[in-house]
């Protein structure tokens, strides 16, 4: 009987390690750049029928523990939506899970979704949100079996968009900038038509000349900028795929290891991908390159 409990231990103890947790993210100081409303978070069935989170107010960190054998690497996955929706489902968690399968810790960030009736300043509440994950992580690498500067993010669309602001837009405290980025049929370029979506969805108004410098992110990469993984269709009739080997091409330029995978067929918005056009493939690309960081 004895032995019987023991091993029932174990096994409850391996499946509460295995559980993901969620975390208030602003839980213990005041949550930069808030403003009181009445604006109520959301879901619904989205994309396929998978749930997608909308007026997002209160972020919340949801961790995946490393399973089989913990590589100590970590990335926190940034759903995408354009900044006014999040795909939390095909872009968070399922994400986050295949990861954590691959001896990779996973944090899915519910991060702000910006809004002049919830926020001070609305294009920065998703950047803050970001910072105070990695963060988080960094503090509380030990308990979560993280390597303390293996940390990095993994965005979609604008969630790839938020990953590459986080990646350029230096933070003067060093525990909220990411080691590495992995960037998912991203946002890079400052053309026009990104110009106009930026001030329609994040700013929520006319940039100024210095804001446009910026947002001029093919210009603000530096030998200093992490490395990192970019994943594109070129029939992606979204974010057009010159906006990952454009900031490929950036990163080579100064000297910054870019491992950039394109696939002839997958449109955007495909998630872990399909078997049909090859785009699954690229979890185990991006697990392999996060090992070797």
């Amino acid at each position: 009987m004895k032995f019987l409990c023991n091993v029932f231990f174990l096994l409850s103890s391996t499946v509460s390690i295995a559980n993901p947790v969620t975390i208030a993210l602003w839980a213990e100081k005041p949550m930069l750049y808030y403003k009181p409303s009445e604006v109520h978070e959301y879901s619904q069935a989205c994309w396929q029928q998978k749930l997608c989170v909308y007026n997002v107010v209160n972020p919340t960190l949801t961790l995946y523990p490393a399973q089989n054998t913990p590589t100590g690497k970590a990335v926190i996955v940034l759903p995408g939506g354009g900044y006014t929706t999040q795909a939390i489902t095909h872009e968070g968690h399922e994400v986050a899970e295949a990861l954590s399968q691959r001896g990779i810790t996973a944090a899915v960030l519910k991060y702000r979704l910006p809004n002049p009736l919830t926020s001070t300043q609305p294009e920065m509440t998703p950047l803050a949100d970001v910072r105070e994950a990695i963060a988080y992580l960094r503090k509380n690498s030990k308990p979560h079996g993280i390597t303390s500067h293996k940390i990095g993010v993994l965005g979609f669309s604008a969630g790839a968009h938020l990953a590459t602001v986080a990646s350029l837009w230096t933070s003067s405290s060093v525990l909220e900038n990411p080691d590495f980025s992995l960037l998912i049929y991203g946002v890079t370029r400052f053309n026009a038509e990104n110009k106009q979506w930026l001030e329609d969805s994040l700013y929520f108004r006319p940039l100024t000349p210095e804001e446009t410098q910026q947002n001029t992110l093919l210009k603000l990469v530096r030998k200093q900028t992490p490395p990192a993984f970019l994943v594109h269709a070129m029939d992606d009739d979204v974010c057009h795929y010159s906006e990952s080997t454009l900031y490929a091409q950036a990163l080579t330029q100064q000297g910054v290891e870019a491992e950039t995978h394109l696939f002839a067929t997958g449109g955007h918005g495909f998630g872990l991908g399909n078997k049909e056009d090859g785009t699954s493939q690229w979890i185990d690309l991006a697990a392999n390159w996060i090992k070797r960081r």
